[in-house]
């Protein structure tokens, strides 16, 4: 048998993989299917549930275990609810009315409904009644014993920080490992409530210093795209990784056509930084309505509040208005099924791995 390549076992030993790389949740993108040939392949399958209720959740685990005899992941957002801001209402309508006097679409909402936490007691309740292998969050940790009860019910906990700050509230908080994200990444970036500008820390430097900071496995996140990434992970001292954009172009993602083409002629500049459609920092594809608004600098609604306002753009699909979600890594993805894109991803990083030690691979 063939020595593992991975100079660090503690993720494989706590997740149950054979090979310590997360597919990223990607709310939208990632289907069951998806997730089911990661998970097929020796990584870490992941599945979006934000907004899921608890039958949806209870219903997902089962077919996640109908289709895969190994660990997957089921991801959540922990942000609070959130209240209508007059003020913030007021600017996202002045901002967008004239890209919906320009659509036809008459004027901007002139009020949202309050949002509700976004994990509560019914998720958690459908969770702990058939608890899947790893259960993620996103945008902090959730409320009260959640962490522990999931934990003492057999689950595996991980979660986001952007931030060695944010990292250590996680490991207090009982999280079994942290998710490193840097600022290359795509989707939404996992910040902890957003009250300031994001700090915007890179993978470089972010990940060394988590792992200084903490004593649970850190997970990589952010501009990996090849196995040079991955080798280089574990040279900042992670155990593992996580990738979303690598896994955009599969057969098996939901990704639209028009997701697909972006990714595909994906540049190392052709993303940035935009709470314009959601109200949440999220890295997507440069289009006009993305540019135009990066010179907004008054408060837009926070998310979810801002999607009411933005979405009615995008409704016709007009590529000008698309919130098409990738990373800076876009330029190193290929279209393949998932199974190879892991393999090839063990490939590359045993390869580059095994130079760097001065052998050959075998």
């Amino acid at each position: 048998m063939a020595a593992s390549p991975w100079p660090d076992g503690r993720l494989i030993e706590l997740l149950g993989v054979a090979h310590p790389i997360v597919q990223a949740p990607m709310k939208g993108t990632s289907t069951p299917e998806l997730a089911a040939a990661v998970s097929e392949a020796g990584g870490l399958g992941s599945l979006g549930c934000a907004g899921l209720d608890g039958a949806a959740v209870g219903a997902l685990v089962r077919e996640m275990r109908g289709r895969t005899r190994g660990p997957f992941n089921l991801n959540f957002f922990a942000h609070g609810a959130v209240a209508p801001d007059p003020a913030a209402i007021a600017c996202a309508r002045a901002r967008l009315a004239p890209f919906y006097l320009e659509k036809g679409l008459g004027a901007p909402p002139d009020r949202v409904d309050a949002a509700p936490a976004a994990f509560g007691e019914d998720q958690l309740a459908a969770l702990l009644a058939d608890p899947p292998p790893v259960v993620s969050f996103h945008f902090g940790v959730p409320p009260g014993d959640a962490v522990a009860r999931l934990r003492a019910a057999g689950a595996r906990v991980l979660s986001t920080a952007t931030t060695v700050a944010e990292a250590r509230a996680l490991e207090s908080a009982g999280v079994d490992a942290v998710i490193a994200q840097g600022w290359e990444a795509g989707g939404h970036r996992g910040a902890f409530p957003v009250t300031a500008d994001d700090a915007g820390v890179g993978t470089l430097a972010l990940v060394p210093q988590v792992a200084d900071a903490v004593s649970v496995p850190v997970i990589a996140a952010g501009g990996i795209g090849d196995g040079r990434g991955v080798a280089a992970a574990f040279a900042l001292g992670a155990a593992g990784v996580q990738l979303g954009t690598a896994f955009i172009r599969c057969p098996e993602s939901s990704a639209r056509p028009a997701h697909r083409a972006a990714v595909e002629a994906g540049r190392d500049d052709s993303t940035r930084l935009s709470r314009a459609v959601s109200g949440r920092p999220a890295r997507a594809h440069r289009n006009r309505y993305v540019d135009a608004m990066a010179a907004e600098t008054g408060a837009l609604p926070e998310y979810p509040l801002m999607y009411p306002f933005a979405a009615p753009l995008a409704a016709d699909g007009d590529p000008d208005f698309q919130f098409l979600l990738y990373g800076q890594a876009a330029a190193l993805t290929r279209a393949e099924p998932a199974a190879a894109v892991i393999a090839r991803l063990v490939a590359e990083a045993g390869a580059v791995l095994a130079r760097l030690r001065g052998k050959e691979q075998p």
